[in-house]
Parts: structure tokens; sequence; C-alpha cells
């Protein structure tokens, strides 16, 4: 899926502190049931029309979110971008805003903390701003009975008639809300009205009773129990026969994988050899943005690639300055930590070094003692030599492949497990 073939665009707002909710952790990184409010929200944006998804993340979290969105992404993943989120929600809709491909033309706005919200009402929110040009959003009617109070003392009543409870996605022409961003001087409290200051027309859809937003723990635990009843009793699924379906798909058996990855680096470097987990004191170090642990490389890159979380260059480029000249610790404790989030852990990873030095075999046990103890998992090392071919045989450099099984986890209680 490229962006030439994607007109619309979701920015998914998950940057929130969830302090009203209590749970100790981002809201979105809190879980329904075995998946995070975060990963129920992607759900059901992955089960609409195609369309560009970007994720707006807290700033120590946007590693989490690109694993729990590539998770839910599966091979949609190349529409997926994560970002840091800003100091309030209209920063964190600007960070997302400025990701947006050239080729959108409708972007709609969503809070991953209306987790439930159906992929029908994401697909009417586009379409009816394509229909009509105007800004959208879903809304339910009143049904309570309003009172005006000053103070303990009613004053009057407001008429339901008139008003509707907004919801999200909210929908927009790109360039409608680019402009009212550029032009907002004040803090509103949803884009519809950001947009609307601006003097643009908003109008409303039907809304779905699933879209409501978990922000107190009786909204959590409202959500667990739609969760529960959901394949049993339609009536938690509400009005709409095809939420029923929704929801009954969050869950599902996931089978172990297998996945691989290799990498090289010329020798060339600064300082000691650091390879497989271990300082080599006298051999002559290998180039790279970390300390060129090739085995280590190749490790994340085994593994990520069986959990379809992308590969080293997605968690670990050069814009993470934290882990310029790490060792294969760092590397491996934080594919771990993203493995987590997904839902996956490590079952075992078995490397083969190609290189004419240094000489392995003195060391094997140790290194794989080393590497077992970072990544949680048994690990097994052979090294062998090319016979002089190539540049390895020319010891140019090393070369590293590795092969990895992982494992599907409950993801109940991710916020404990990523120490949230």
């Amino acid at each position: 899926m490229t962006s030439t073939r994607i007109d619309t665009a979701i920015i998914v707002v998950a940057a929130g502190n969830g302090i009203r909710l209590g749970a100790g952790a981002p809201k979105a990184f809190v879980g329904i049931d075995e998946y995070s409010i975060l990963a129920h929200c992607l759900r059901g944006v992955f089960r609409a029309d195609p369309m560009q998804v970007i994720v707006v993340a807290p700033a120590d979290r946007v590693g989490e979110a690109l694993a729990v969105a590539h998770a839910e992404a599966g091979e949609r993943g190349d529409r997926v971008t994560v970002v840091a989120g800003g100091a309030n929600r209209q920063d964190s809709v600007a960070a997302g805003l400025s990701r947006v491909w050239p080729t959108v033309k409708v972007v709609l706005v969503h809070d991953a903390a209306r987790a439930l919200t159906p992929p029908d009402v994401i697909d009417g929110v586009a379409r009816v701003v394509r229909e009509t040009g105007h800004a959208v959003i879903p809304a339910l009617d009143v049904i309570d009975t309003i009172k005006r109070v000053d103070g303990s003392r009613i004053t009057g009543v407001v008429d339901r008639a008139e008003l509707a409870a907004a919801q999200t996605p909210q929908g927009f022409r790109r360039d409608v809300l680019v402009a009212a961003y550029e032009r907002a001087t004040e803090e509103f409290t949803d884009d519809a009205a950001l947009v609307a200051d601006a003097g643009h027309d908003v109008i409303r859809v039907a809304g779905s009773e699933l879209g409501f937003k978990i922000t107190r723990p009786d909204d959590l635990a409202r959500a667990r129990e739609v969760i529960r009843r959901a394949p049993e009793n339609s009536a938690a699924t509400g009005r709409n026969p095809e939420n029923r379906q929704h929801l009954a798909e969050f869950s599902g058996p996931r089978q172990p994988r297998v996945g691989v990855g290799s990498d090289v680096h010329a020798y060339g470097g600064d300082g000691s050899l650091w390879l497989a987990g271990l300082e080599w004191p006298g051999e002559q170090a290998l180039s790279g943005h970390s300390d060129g642990d090739a085995v280590a490389h190749a490790m994340v890159d085994a593994v990520l690639n069986a959990a379809g979380l992308g590969d080293i260059g997605t968690h670990f480029g050069t814009d993470r300055p934290e882990f310029a000249g790490a060792h294969a610790d760092a590397f491996l404790s934080e594919t771990v930590r993203i493995l987590a989030a997904a839902g996956w852990a490590v079952g075992n990873v078995s490397v083969q070094i190609q290189a004419s030095r240094p000489r392995f075999s003195s060391r094997r046990a140790e290194a794989e003692q080393a590497l077992a103890a970072a990544l949680g998992a048994p690990v097994s090392v052979s090294a062998t030599t090319t016979d002089g071919l190539g540049f390895t045989g020319r010891a140019e450099g090393v070369q590293v492949f590795a092969v990895a099984l992982v494992v599907p986890t409950a993801r109940r209680g991710i916020a404990d497990k990523l120490g949230g």
C-alpha cells in the first residue's frame, strides 16, 4: 500500500496521561481485557477503509505505540506513523498533522480513548466529508433531562432538541483543518470547535453507543463489560448488528512465529571490539551508530521480524541518540519491551557468526549467557569462517545471521509489564 493510493488519514490521539483514570500509566496503554485501549482503538481503525494511520503517543512511549500499531496493522504496517505528542491536545494533533502524506485530502482526528468505536462510524465520517466538503462529527442525541444550575440551585431546563453529545473521529478537509490550526490563538475542547471558530460549517452524522470515551474507572469497567458480553449478548454492542462482529473479532488465537535477521559491520571503529554482548580487548572495533555489535543487531532484526514489528531501523534509528554507543543489553532489553507491548515474548534465538576474527570458541558459553540474560530467553551461538572468501574471509568485517522464535502472550497488564 503506497501513499499515492490513499486520500484519507486518521490521527489517533493517544498522548493523554490518564490521571482521571487512575491506572498508574498513560491511558492508551491501560488494558481493557488482554488488549490495551490503544490496541482496541486501532483494531477498529484497521477494519475501516484503507487510510494513513498516525498515532500520537507520549514521548516516552513512542516505541511501545509503534509496536502496538504494527501488531494490529499486520501487513498494513506501511500505513503507520507514530509521533510524540505535545503539551496539550492541540499540540498533539498538530504534531500528527505534520506527518500527513501529501496525497491526503481528508483528515480524521480520533481519540484513542474512544476505543470501541466501530469502523462503520469511521468510514461514515470520512465519506460525508468527501461528499459535502464540510467538517463532520459523529454525535448522539442527549436523552437525559438537562438542568441549568447555580451552585446547588436549579435555575432552568435546557431543551434537549438543541443538544447532541459529540464523539470522534471528527473529519475535515485537510486544507481547512491545517488553516484552522495555523490561525488558532486559544485552546479548544475539540477540533470541530477550532474549525467552527475559523468560520467553517460543522455538520453532524450518527454516532454510536460504543463510541463512549474511557476517562474514569467506571468507563473502563463499562468497556470491559461490553467486551465480555459481546459474543453472547448483542444488546451490549448497540443497535448496529455489525458492532457485535466488530467486538467479537478483538481477540483470537495467535500462533508462534519465526523471523530471520542479519547484519554486517566493517572493522574500523574506535575503541575495543564489542561482539555478542562481550568486549574483546586487543581486537579492532566494528564501525556503527552504536557499538557495532552485529550479533545483537541481527538478533533484534530477527525478533522484530518474527513479531511483524518492523526492523532495527524502525525502532533504533539515528533519531534515537540514546542508543549511540549502546551495547547489546540496551538493544535487547528495549526489544523485549517493544515485544511485550504488542503481546509477544521471545521463545529462543539461534545465531551464526561468519568472521575470521576474533577466535570465538573459548568465549561461546560466556556470550550465550550474556545475550540470554539481556533477552530473557535462550540464545545459542555458533561461529564459522568462510575459508578466505569474501569480505569476511579478508577480515574486513563481520556478518551475522539470526533466527528467532516468538510466542504470543496475554496482553493483560501491559502497563505492569512495561514498568508503567
